[in-house]
């Protein structure tokens, strides 16, 4: 039997965004998509039915509207309809294309037949319900650097991929030549995201090693660290990582931190420089930055 889902729509700020996701992932959405409309964005949320959620619907639209006065934003405007399971799977599909990232990445969506011939990197990807498509600032920010970072490999470049998603940034560290990279993310439809998506670019699991879990995993793996460490979740969950994250960096590491809002970056920036970090760049797209490190 086919499962029903609520399918929210939230039609936003575009500065609002951020705090959206962070109450659609408190709600218990199991899939989000974005679409730009205007100067405004369109957020989808998918919900299961049977989770008999529909009287707090109305409690979610609310607390949106709650948040957004307090930002000092426009209240948005929340919908919601019953769909079924194929209408859910399909639905956000409609709305996302091959998309080109920096000067290497062609992002192309699984669904889609890929070019024969390319002169980039062809990133295949299958996001599921869980986040990176490729489309949002931070993973492109995050790509971007990447490119720089790896773009002048000597050895054999060992990465981690803290808070993994959909794997997009692990695979992407692969293409441009990382030799072994081990993903972590606590999310299980994450890691059933990230293992797919490793068979749609034919990497073996010896070089993409995938767990369940978060820093300690890797740890546990890789006692003697990484070279790279990647992630792109939110500031407050990187600033409590951040002690985590320079034990697992080896003595001349570095770093790609994103899914930071730029007025939060000043605040991360002082707690690794505390704990031995340089920064090498901050990129910014939109009200978004990333900001690149090294153990100094």
């Amino acid at each position: 039997m086919s499962m029903i889902w609520w399918e929210i729509s939230i039609l936003c700020h575009p500065n609002l965004e951020e705090s959206i996701f962070w109450r659609l992932d408190q709600f218990g959405c199991s899939g989000t998509a974005r679409n730009i409309k205007g100067k405004s964005y369109l957020i989808y949320a998918y919900i299961p039915e049977l989770q008999k959620v529909s009287p707090d619907l109305a409690a979610l639209s609310l607390y949106l509207q709650q948040d957004a006065l307090l930002s000092g934003f426009p209240p948005p405007l929340t919908s919601w309809k019953l769909i079924d399971e194929e209408d859910w799977a399909s639905s956000w599909k409609k709305y996302w294309q091959p998309t080109k990232v920096g000067d290497h990445f062609l992002i192309y969506p699984a669904w889609l037949t890929p070019p024969q011939e390319s002169d980039r990197f062809i990133l295949r990807l299958d996001p599921g319900a869980v986040f990176g498509t490729g489309t949002h600032a931070t993973t492109q920010l995050c790509l971007e650097s990447l490119e720089m970072c790896l773009s002048d490999l000597t050895g054999e470049t060992i990465v981690a991929d803290i808070g993994s998603g959909s794997g997009i940034l692990s695979i992407g560290a692969i293409l441009l030549g990382a030799a072994k990279l081990y993903a972590v993310d606590i999310d299980p439809l994450a890691i059933n995201a990230i293992r797919h998506n490793r068979y749609l670019n034919q990497i073996h699991p010896s070089i993409l090693v995938i767990n369940q879990g978060s820093v300690q995993e890797i740890l546990n793996l890789v006692p003697e660290g990484v070279d790279g460490i990647l992630c792109n979740i939110l500031a407050e969950v990187i600033i409590e990582l951040i002690p985590q994250l320079t034990a697992l960096a080896k003595p001349r590491a570095w770093g790609i931190l994103s899914g930071i809002l730029l007025d939060k970056s000043q605040v991360i920036v002082d707690i690794l420089e505390q704990y031995g970090w340089v920064v090498t760049a901050l990129c910014q797209q939109q009200e978004w930055c990333c900001i690149q490190i090294r153990r100094n």
